[in-house]
């Protein structure tokens, strides 16, 4: 059976229109996804920190190198309360709380010892997600560390 249907102006628009559609609709899931998903660092000037990045890189493996663990979690009323492992008595622990993105909020935290292997900060941090920048110093030592929050 031979079809008589042409291809028209209509069947164009719609192939036009439905192409179109896909693209945009790919475009704004892409989108969304990469908004939701970066928890990296932003910076005011790039260039700048990529100066400092082999810098940053070598603390890091000297903090690995240390063997300390430190754990992160939100009391009920604000305080940050940590979980350390192979940190020597005596230490001091300071922080640096940042909002991962969005709201450019920082808050500077001492911690306190309460008891075994654990500590707990004197300032409270609002609800929400947070990411800690941990500096652990004892013995001549340093050890630095990201924690998130929740």
């Amino acid at each position: 059976m031979a079809s008589n249907s042409k291809f028209t102006g209509k069947h164009m628009a719609m192939v036009f229109i439905g192409g179109f559609g896909v693209v945009i609709a790919v475009n704004l899931v892409m989108a969304s996804f990469a908004v939701s998903g970066f928890h990296g660092l932003v910076v005011e000037n790039s260039y700048v920190a990529s100066q400092k990045f082999n810098g940053w890189m070598d603390e890091a493996e000297k903090s690995r190198a240390l063997g300390w663990q430190v754990e992160a979690r939100q009391l009920a009323d604000g305080r940050i309360a940590l979980t350390t492992a192979d940190v020597p008595e005596g230490a001091a622990i300071t922080a640096i709380a940042r909002r991962p993105l969005g709201q450019h909020e920082l808050a500077n935290l001492t911690f306190a010892p309460a008891g075994a292997d654990a500590w707990t900060a004197n300032e409270a941090l609002a609800q929400g997600r947070w990411t800690l920048h941990l500096t652990v110093t004892a013995g001549g030592q340093t050890w630095t560390g990201e924690s998130k929050l929740p």
